[in-house]
């Protein structure tokens, strides 16, 4: 018996994007309903919330030993000592 299934796959990272999707569309919907002033709270809530989750990964980072100094490092290479990695 040859069966073909159509079914949807349970693939974690399509049901995670449909659902950041649906989030987003929600948050559109809201966000048009609000009043400036609410707006504002809104935007500096996000802008919180996105420093916050920046400052975190900076701390993830800045637990890897001597990242920060390979980063000095390269920093200070002149740039006619780089090579275009497409040319490796």
């Amino acid at each position: 018996m040859n069966t073909i299934d159509n079914s949807p796959v349970n693939d974690p990272e399509s049901s995670e994007r449909m659902s950041v999707e649906a989030l987003q569309h929600q948050l559109n919907e809201s966000l048009k309903q609000l009043s400036p002033e609410r707006l504002k709270v809104v935007a500096d809530f996000a802008a919180y919330l996105a420093n916050t989750e920046s400052e975190a990964a900076t701390q993830e980072l800045l637990t890897i030993p001597g990242l920060l100094e390979r980063v000095q490092k390269n920093q200070a290479t002149p740039k006619d000592q780089y090579v275009n990695w497409r040319t490796l």
